[in-house]
């Protein structure tokens, strides 16, 4: 179903990037934006682990696509893509951190305000360690950020949105993650000397 051109589209990283696999979402659309142009109804968002605070970027958006680590029960690194009503239920099936339950009700309270997107995409990834305090992705599923991106551009193509490769590289000062918590300057903090 194509947008209109006034529909506003979100793409939400959520996750908590300080217990390994939980940051898939946050790497997934901070790797996004580093690699993509997209039109000027597309907004691209840290959510982090902010709950609650996340209902005003959902009262403000059409349409919501969303990245996360979810438990599905598949194979470590699995992609999922997931739709409208069927969001709401796999966000909340299986709690695997605190921003899973706070995310549910985010969704719950825009839907209560009336202004949940319209349409809702989440591409989840089966994790593999959520037990690694300070650890970065493990390989599995740092392997399926670029089939995640794929995915969030063939969702932006059937919308009617655009994402181009950047031309140039992104600036440092126009990165969603700063103070050498992005994903290149973690990731070589974790390696051993």
């Amino acid at each position: 179903m194509p947008t209109s051109s006034t529909d506003r589209i979100l793409v939400l990283g959520i996750g908590n990037i300080l217990w390994a696999d939980e940051g898939f979402g946050v790497r997934a659309a901070e790797e996004f934006h580093r690699r993509y142009v997209v039109s000027d109804n597309v907004t691209i968002l840290d959510g982090g682990t902010q709950g609650l605070y996340l209902v005003s970027y959902l009262e403000e958006a059409d349409r919501l696509i969303v990245f996360d680590a979810i438990d599905y029960g598949l194979e470590p690194g699995e992609l999922k893509l997931v739709r409208d009503e069927e969001v709401p239920r796999f966000t909340g099936a299986k709690k695997m951190s605190l921003h899973q339950t706070g995310f549910q009700e985010v969704i719950s309270a825009a839907d209560l305000l009336g202004r949940c997107p319209k349409h809702l995409a989440l591409i989840g990834c089966q994790p593999r360690d959520l037990e690694a305090w300070g650890g970065p992705l493990t390989k599995p599923v740092s392997d399926q950020i670029g089939p995640a991106i794929e995915l969030v551009c063939a969702i932006l193509t059937e919308w009617g949105a655009t994402a181009s490769p950047r031309s140039e590289p992104l600036p440092e000062s126009e990165q969603l993650l700063a103070n050498d918590i992005d994903h290149q300057h973690y990731e070589m903090r974790m390696r051993p000397v």
